[in-house]
């Protein structure tokens, strides 16, 4: 069994932050699916967001634009 990496926690904020997206992103009308398949292809555009602190909610709106 493969030792589990762990994360630090500036990686664990933008996990965090990406699910509080997703969860917003599914408020506005997208599948869970569809949401996390829109966060994985535009990763490094919602990483950005994240580092301008834009708020989960903030950021599913830019995204649902």
């Amino acid at each position: 069994m493969a030792k589990k990496e762990e994360l630090d926690e500036e990686t664990m904020a933008l996990i965090n932050w990406c699910i509080e997206v997703e969860k917003h992103l599914v408020a506005g009308g997208a599948t869970q699916a569809q949401a996390q398949e829109h966060i994985e292809e535009n990763v490094e555009w919602f990483t950005d967001m994240f580092y301008d602190e834009l708020t989960p909610e903030q950021a599913a709106k830019e995204a649902l634009a």
